[in-house]
């Protein structure tokens, strides 16, 4: 009777720490939650930040990388991409450590 007892509590209190460990749903941030604007023109990226910008990395689709920059510290940064595709993943690393990620599409 006592082991039934233990298991029941035992499977209670892993019933509610597994529950509680959840991870909760967010939302993807929206253009006022962002602190950066994002203008892309044929083969040419530029980033406007309120926050100064201090790494970012471009890669394709399939997962190459296709420009990255380190050590940029400023505010606002443009680029050229060295290849044609309509569609890369962009990643902007702030300096007080906060990261975004998001899909691009190049007009």
């Amino acid at each position: 009777m006592q082991k039934k007892v233990q298991r029941l509590l035992a499977t209670a209190f892993f019933s509610l720490l597994f529950f509680n460990l959840q991870a909760q749903p967010t939302d993807p941030p929206t253009a006022k939650d962002k602190p950066y604007k994002i203008m892309t023109t044929r083969q040419q990226v530029t980033i406007k930040s309120t926050k100064p910008i201090q790494k970012i990395m471009l890669w394709t689709i399939n997962g190459n990388r296709v420009v990255e920059q380190k050590e940029v510290n400023k505010n606002n940064i443009s680029f050229n991409v060295p290849i044609r595709q309509p569609n890369f993943f962009l990643m902007i690393g702030l300096t007080d450590g906060k990261i975004f990620t998001e899909k691009i599409a190049m007009r």
